[in-house]
């Protein structure tokens, strides 16, 4: 009998390692911070500590468990935070989770299904292609992030689907639900795919969120205080692809994006085109160069004003060097210019850079970012 009961023991022991060992729990995270000049604040020069000048500072856990099969069950929490001040880094959402927080299952050949606050299409597949999702970091977002290639907002109460990789092909999408009665109130839903072969990677993904203003429902799809800039929207919509080459040490991307907002305040409805360009080059395994340029215009009415057709438009050029000190921590300096011209009534003397939290007081804006940045 005691030889029996050490025996069970033993294997029960022995489950229990293994089912631990075929558990992992990881703590990951970005820490970047910096010195910033920006010009034309309030008629001035701005000098200050800025946090996430290339990427938001930020802190996470991820973890997978091996179901057998194939089959592994993933999670992924992650808090965005300002590393200067050691708050919240996403001043729109003071949650603790404010960046991602969700959980589900994997399998290498029927792709991933998660359920929780997660990034879009947009975010997934034309981010990569993007100077902002890349190499350029916060300031070389288009203005405004108006097509949401920052990640300004997640999407809440989301259902997301992504394909495993079908020799190169790549495809995707999610759903959040309003959580409210009215099913199509404050809902959202994007999809998106790519194409990797060689050196080319093509992408492509469309973003629609509807009243994205709904104040009475603080944990709708997409919420007022989390689209940022254009406040409530009765419906915004996002398309957009892109191309990018790697040769060597080089890599160069072109992406066009196009952001309808309709129903905003005052029954404003605009469209913004945007076309980049962008190139990195790796001088040395550890001295990395960049450049990009946006071009941006806006079409946009006044329907309650009767104002009529509006236009406006945006240059935007940035250059950065980074340098590698280990394989966690680099150092950077960055510059970015932005230069808008049409009429004020589309928000042309309220040009800025998003996560630089100050407009600027004429029609054009540059920023100098020098800092470093540590990946644990």
């Amino acid at each position: 009998m005691k030889k029996s009961l050490a025996i069970a023991a033993a294997v029960a022991a022995t489950f229990a390692s293994s089912s631990y060992a075929q558990s992992s729990v990881t703590l990951y995270g970005i820490v970047d911070a910096g010195f910033v000049y920006t010009t034309n604040v309030d008629g001035n020069a701005k000098y200050a500590l800025g946090s996430g000048n290339l990427q938001q500072s930020r802190w996470g856990l991820r973890g997978a468990e091996d179901l057998g099969g194939g089959l592994k069950t993933i999670f992924t929490l992650e808090s965005g935070f300002n590393v200067a001040n050691g708050r919240m880094g996403n001043s729109a959402n003071s949650s603790l989770f404010n960046r991602q927080a969700f959980v589900g299952l994997t399998q290498d050949q029927y792709g991933t299904l998660t359920f929780g606050r997660q990034y879009d299409s947009v975010v997934d597949y034309l981010g990569p292609l993007m100077a902002v999702g890349t190499w350029g970091g916060t300031y070389t977002a288009h203005v405004g992030d108006n097509d949401n290639g920052n990640a300004t907002f997640s999407l809440n109460n989301a259902i997301k689907y992504t394909s495993p990789n079908l020799s190169g092909f790549q495809f995707g999408g999610a759903y959040a639900f309003s959580n409210q009665a009215g099913f199509a109130n404050n809902r959202a839903y994007s999809a998106g795919m790519s194409y990797a072969n060689g050196g080319l990677r093509v992408a492509a993904a469309y973003l629609q969120a509807n009243n994205t203003g709904t104040l009475n429902n603080p944990n709708g799809a997409v919420t007022n205080d989390q689209f940022g800039l254009f406040g409530s929207a009765q419906r915004a919509r996002v398309w957009g692809g892109g191309v990018s080459y790697t040769y060597g040490p080089a890599v160069g991307g072109v992406v066009f994006t196009q952001s309808r907002l309709n129903g905003l305040n005052d029954n404003l409805s605009i469209r913004y085109n945007n076309i980049e360009a962008n190139v990195h080059y790796n001088l040395t395994p550890a001295l990395g160069i960049g450049a990009m340029y946006t071009y941006t215009n806006a079409n946009g009415s006044v329907l309650a004003n009767a104002g009529g057709g509006q236009t406006a438009h945006w240059n935007q050029f940035g250059l950065q060097a980074d340098y590698a000190l280990s394989k966690r921590t680099d150092v950077y300096l960055e510059g970015v210019g932005v230069w808008g011209a049409g009429q004020a009534s589309m928000g042309i003397t309220q040009v800025g850079f998003q996560g630089a939290d100050n407009y600027s007081s004429s029609k054009n804006q540059g920023i100098v970012t020098t800092g470093i940045r540590h990946r644990f």
